[in-house]
């Protein structure tokens, strides 16, 4: 088990940089299964999923190297079938496999994915869907898809899942015929493995939309890509820079795709300015305040899905809230158990009050106190660190592999930035 020892307050100088996108290099990797040519891919973050997913790839035959370190080499030409290992069960992101290994192999035996535990994470949606381009499905100790051969097909998602459209999508590329999913997510990292697939050869049409319209093509040829900058670590700096006070730049903002953030932050009074290069200056003008609702009323933070508030960033809005004036609450639709780490902020002297599974009330601002926790998840888990940084005192986050799985180096680069941060394995 790793452990932080966190020493607050701290203020951050510098430049903040983020790693690749998590969310997008986890179904890219996972495509490199759709061609038998080589696949070189930049802007890797180097994290525990990641790895994972590598690991299972390599155990059903696949070729992986490192050219440099943050490029991948993948060849998927020596794969030996489609049996998926019991590396699955460690991370959510293994679905994904599903859906190219059904293109690939015309079925795939997958055991049940892990990953954190933040409530019922169904998979009924990437099983409607691959159903509806004409695959059957069959559960016992593993998942089990079979489909001779896939046909287009119209299906409409039963909900906008993110991984359940992108094993539509791959799925559908190498399928015979016109498919047209509706009701796709559209977040920048499905937008991004439509964009690096388009590069292989599919053709892809609609993306950034929730309709989108595939021609499946008789094969993939390999390529070169450079995962997307993942706009929730920038959006989870930038929290975090607000609450030290730290007049830092923040890389990999694009205003167009980091709409919704922006709006939330700015309710919870933090400010930043837009710079050539993808770069975000953070501004302090006064403390941090919350902004109301016409009349006064109690504002609302609430995530859903693309172009909705991002989910991945609802724990960091709860955090940066409780250093801010005013109240606001902070309404968590996706996940039922994701709020329940706010019992380690109560102990540190935050005034929340959790009215039921997925929605908290937060009054601020609040003194925090340093405290040992235990990260629960990767996204409780970097707002808990958020939180000890800002805190008084030594605090201990255990488990804090957990933040590593989705934060690559995330103690050494905010150390380098001034932070206190011992890392105890």
């Amino acid at each position: 088990m790793t452990t932080f020892l966190v020493k607050g307050p701290t203020r951050l100088k510098g430049h903040f940089e983020p790693s690749g996108n998590k969310n997008a290099a986890l179904p890219i990797i996972a495509a490199c299964l759709l061609t038998e040519e080589p696949v070189t891919l930049h802007n890797i973050p180097r994290i525990g999923d990641v790895g994972t997913l590598l690991g299972i790839l390599e155990d059903m035959g696949a070729s992986v190297s490192s050219p440099k370190p943050d490029s991948l080499r993948i060849h998927c030409n020596g794969m030996t079938g489609p049996n998926v290992s019991e590396g699955a069960r460690l991370i959510r992101a293994s679905i994904l496999l599903a859906g190219p290994s059904l293109a690939r192999f015309g079925e795939v035996s997958l055991p049940p994915p892990g990953g954190d535990v933040i409530g019922r994470r169904r998979i009924d949606s990437h099983v409607r869907g691959l159903e509806g381009l004409g695959a059957s499905y069959s559960f016992d100790d593993n998942h089990m898809f079979r489909a001779g051969t896939l046909k287009g097909s119209v299906v409409f998602m039963d909900e906008p899942s993110v991984t359940g459209t992108e094993n539509m999508i791959m799925a559908s590329v190498l399928a015979k015929g016109h498919t047209t999913i509706e009701n796709a997510a559209c977040e920048p990292h499905v937008q991004d493995l439509c964009h690096f697939l388009n590069t292989l050869g599919a053709q892809i049409t609609g993306i950034g939309s929730n309709i989108l319209q595939i021609e499946g093509v008789e094969q993939l040829s390999g390529g070169e890509y450079t995962i997307c900058p993942d706009h929730i670590e920038t959006g989870s700096i930038m929290a975090l820079a607000a609450v030290t006070r730290s007049p830092i730049t923040i890389g990999g903002y694009t205003p167009d795709l980091n709409k919704p953030i922006d709006l939330a932050w700015s309710r919870l009074g933090i400010h930043y300015d837009a710079l050539p290069d993808q770069i975000a200056q953070m501004r302090f003008n006064g403390a941090m305040t919350i902004q109301p609702d016409l009349g006064g009323a109690v504002p609302k933070i609430e995530d859903g899905p693309w172009p909705s508030f991002p989910a991945d960033l609802t724990s960091i809005a709860l955090v940066a809230a409780t250093q801010a004036f005013g109240s606001v609450l902070i309404h968590e639709k996706m996940f039922e158990s994701r709020m329940f780490f706010v019992d380690r902020l109560i102990d540190m002297g935050a005034r929340i009050v959790l009215c039921d599974p997925h929605r908290a009330v937060v009054m601020g601002p609040n003194r925090l106190k340093s405290s040992t926790m235990s990260s629960p998840d990767i996204r409780a888990g970097m707002a808990l660190l958020i939180a000890a940084l800002v805190a008084e005192g030594e605090s201990l986050i255990n488990n804090a592999e957990q933040i590593e799985r989705g934060y690559e180096d995330i103690d050494n680069r905010l150390r380098q930035m001034g932070a206190e941060i011992e890392r105890i394995d």
